[in-house]
């Protein structure tokens, strides 16, 4: 994965064979990845790579993050369950996750119509970090991971990933990134697990 900000709006993110090529899902949603940039940027957010993505932030503490894929492009708010989405504009990211907090583009015109919009919810997300507000704890069922759940939310497409396992794939996960006791080696489990998620296999098979 890329770790230099700018490799990513003129090469993508560095995640799969089409890094780098006009079949670049940022190359195809180019003009639309690059107004939401500049939104994050005149609310002067801090630009940053994480999981491959730009992600920008404020006050230590994440705001949002673009993704482009080959059916759309998204604009994910951390933290969303905090925003009040008056204009019902968010969504979850997959059937796995339960927190609206997502903007789907399929339309590159649609990102600077939305502007002002977007602009005001970045404005609140602000708001919350400068106060340190971060959303309560909810029950889960599974006993998932809060790692898992962070990573999900944070990943539309390894979110809809996970959603497509099976049951008992889910639960293997589940007990063998709960297992470990600190926190730091969780979060470690679960990036050397991404490809077998990808995959659509258990943490086990090969």
């Amino acid at each position: 994965m890329i770790t230099d900000i700018e490799d990513y709006f003129s090469k993508g993110c560095g995640r799969c064979k089409r890094f780098d090529t006009p079949a670049c899902s940022v190359a195809k949603w180019h003009d639309g990845v690059i107004v939401l940039r500049r939104i994050c940027l005149d609310a002067g957010l801090s630009e940053h790579v994480k999981w491959g993505h730009p992600v920008y932030m404020h006050a230590g503490h994440n705001i949002a993050m673009i993704g482009a894929f080959q059916n759309d492009f998204r604009f994910t708010y951390m933290n969303a369950s905090l925003l009040k989405d008056p204009e019902g504009i968010l969504e979850a990211p997959g059937p796995n996750t339960k927190t609206r907090s997502m903007v789907r583009f399929s339309d590159c015109r649609t990102v600077e119509a939305m502007a002002p919009v977007l602009a005001a919810y970045l404005e609140e997300a602000k708001e919350y970090a400068d106060k340190g507000l971060k959303p309560p704890k909810t029950v889960k069922d599974h006993n998932v991971p809060d790692e898992l759940t962070d990573a999900l939310d944070a990943d539309p497409e390894l979110a809809d990933a996970f959603a497509a396992l099976t049951p008992g794939r889910k639960r293997g996960y589940y007990m063998h990134i709960g297992s470990a006791k600190q926190s730091v080696t969780r979060a470690r489990r679960i990036e050397k697990l991404r490809p077998q998620i990808f995959a659509g296999k258990g943490f086990n098979e090969r």
